[in-house]
């Protein structure tokens, strides 16, 4: 598994609603949204010496999804980077951190999926873990057969926590010891893998699926505004798998990993025939933007 247990998080406090609960007490009722039907929207963000690396995109992109799913009374943006603050504060936690950020529509008066049943407010929750990087290097791809979904059906656009879709696809890696899915849209052009967006690099020029049936990360979005500030060419269209088995360097995007090369799709071996690494240029400035930019962390939860 790319991912293992550390012991360091035996002790940590989690935060629901505002309040720190050891990691044993920490748990949400058996009526909530997310237990009955995965009706939640959630963000992947990491700390950085003292600071949350875009702090305001994941909370925009938060608050969309549940604008988009129809929450009702939510907690507002005070509330939540309190919350997080807090927590990051109670466990000591200022470098080397990923936190995982969940909404929830909240309790239900009774099971059931109807969302007037829920009537007492959004559930919180603030989990952070010490975490590294989770990729090693380079991580290699199989191809699913499970579909990303379009528009159509569920919009990937909402950063929803209904992922069957996405685990079904990692289900394939797993029993193909490979690392990662990589999943096509409904026409058979690269949509992203199960947990990243994906980039290939040919000719120079770094070239990217079009947002249509993926989550448009911000990971991603970083990539490409890193390609605009430093004139390095880059494209969002529709590829083909083709593309990136020929393609001269492969790579993943995504908070947890960061940008991690492609080594193999399929058994293909991903040849760099140019001489050059455009990736390398791009995860070095990828590393001096989360060394000196981020929301800092205060020194106490006295906000």
């Amino acid at each position: 598994m790319l991912q293992q247990y550390n012991p360091k998080n035996a002790e940590i406090l989690i935060s629901i609603n505002g309040n720190l609960f050891p990691r044993t007490a920490a748990k949400v009722s058996v009526f909530d949204s997310v237990v009955q039907g995965g009706d939640a929207v959630w963000e992947g963000l990491r700390v950085y010496q003292g600071r949350i690396f875009h702090l305001d995109a994941h909370l925009d992109r938060l608050f969309e999804s549940a604008h988009a799913l129809a929450f009702q009374n939510l907690p507002d943006r005070a509330f939540v980077r309190k919350a997080l603050f807090d927590t990051l504060i109670a466990n000591d936690m200022r470098d080397g951190v990923h936190i995982r950020l969940t909404l929830t529509r909240g309790e239900k008066v009774t099971s059931g999926m109807d969302p007037r049943l829920n009537q007492s407010g959004c559930t919180l929750i603030v989990l952070a873990e010490w975490k590294a990087p989770v990729f090693p290097p380079e991580i290699t791809l199989i191809t699913s057969a499970i579909r990303r979904n379009s528009p159509a059906f569920l919009d990937s656009k909402i950063h929803h926590n209904n992922l069957l879709n996405n685990i079904l696809a990692k289900i394939e890696a797993n029993h193909a010891g490979a690392d990662g899915a990589l999943m096509l849209d409904d026409r058979g052009f690269v949509a992203e893998a199960n947990d990243v967006n994906l980039f290939c690099i040919r000719k120079g020029v770094v070239y990217t699926p079009y947002p249509n049936a993926c989550l448009p990360g911000i990971t991603r979005g970083t990539v490409l505004e890193i390609c605009r500030n430093y004139n390095i060419p880059c494209e969002e269209r529709n590829l083909s798998l083709t593309e990136f088995y020929t393609a001269d360097e492969v790579f993943a995007s995504g908070t947890m990993g960061e940008l991690t090369r492609v080594g193999a799709i399929d058994g293909r071996v991903i040849v760099n025939k140019s001489g050059k690494s455009v990736l390398e240029v791009l995860q070095g400035h990828y590393r001096k933007l989360t060394s000196q930019e981020g929301t800092i962390i205060p020194a106490n939860s006295d906000l």
